[in-house]
This record gives C-alpha cells, sequence and structure tokens, in this order.
C-alpha cells in the first residue's frame, strides 16, 4: 500500500512539476549533468544511483523530498536514452548548453569534483574516456560562461 502511495504521489509530482516544485528548473538542470555522466555507461551500475542519491542529500541536505526529486528526475533522463530512446546524449548535451546560456548562474551548479566520482563506475574503459571527455567539456563550459558573465560585469 506504501508503495501504491509513493507512485501515486510519483505521477502527479510529474504531471505537475514545474507548477508545484520551487525552483524546479534548476533542479532539472542539475539531473541533466547528472544523466549526461551516467549515461555515458552503455549499462549503468546501481552504484551510480546511489552516488546519485548521495549528492542530492549533500545538496539538498534538509530537503530529502527534493532530493528524492533530483535522483527520479535523472533516473528518467537516463531511461530516456537508453530505455525509451527518446533522448539522444547530443539533445541532452545541446539542452544543457542552451540552459547555461539562457541562465548563466546555471554553471555554478556543474561540480566537477562531484561528476568526476562517477568515473569509478564506469562500465568499461570507453565508457570512462567518454565520461573523461564529457567532464571536459562541463569544465570549459562552466569557464566560459562564468567568464562572460565576468566580463559582462566588468564592462558595467
Amino acid at each position: 500500500m506504501k508503495k501504491l502511495g509513493f507512485r501515486l504521489k510519483h505521477k502527479f509530482f510529474n504531471a505537475f512539476r514545474e507548477i508545484f516544485v520551487h525552483h524546479y528548473n534548476s533542479l532539472d538542470f542539475r539531473a541533466k549533468v547528472l544523466a549526461l555522466m551516467i549515461a555515458a555507461n552503455e549499462k549503468p551500475r546501481v552504484d551510480n544511483y546511489i552516488l546519485v542519491k548521495q549528492i542530492a542529500q549533500e545538496i539538498y541536505e534538509k530537503d530529502e523530498d527534493r532530493a528524492n526529486l533530483l535522483l527520479l528526475t535523472t533516473k528518467e533522463l537516463i531511461d530516456k536514452i537508453h530505455t525509451e530512446h527518446s533522448l539522444s546524449m547530443d539533445a541532452l548535451v545541446n539542452s544543457i548548453v542552451n540552459n547555461v546560456k539562457l541562465v548563466p548562474r546555471y554553471a555554478k551548479k556543474i561540480d566537477i569534483d562531484r561528476l568526476r566520482k562517477f568515473l569509478e563506475y564506469s562500465s568499461d574503459e570507453d565508457s570512462y574516456y567518454y565520461q573523461l571527455h564529457i567532464l571536459e567539456f562541463l569544465e570549459n563550459l562552466k569557464k566560459e560562461i562564468l567568464e562572460e558573465k565576468y566580463q559582462e560585469n566588468k564592462e558595467k
């Protein structure tokens, strides 16, 4: 009965996330970044999701519901890539880039040290190097956006 209640609550939140979840776009951006790292593995290990849960608890230390929502949103994005095939890695990358360009403060949400932990759970050597390239890309994107923001503020 408890699982049914959770599933109903989850389906309800899915339908109305943007309305009911405070700063949902920020949470969604974080989920996209986490999903990008995990989806680099063709068959992600459970350890990846445990790490997402730990990261979510660190970020939202006083809000367990929000931490759980980050985990669920991340898992849904990965499922869209690997199971449903309704989202590609390229589309996810483009979405992240567009989000950061529209809202430059999101660049600060890209925590390279936390993301580096996913390298431990790479399923094979190719996935490991793919994740390294993703990390490099995200780090460069973050630097680029933050430098642009700094230059804009400097010119004012």
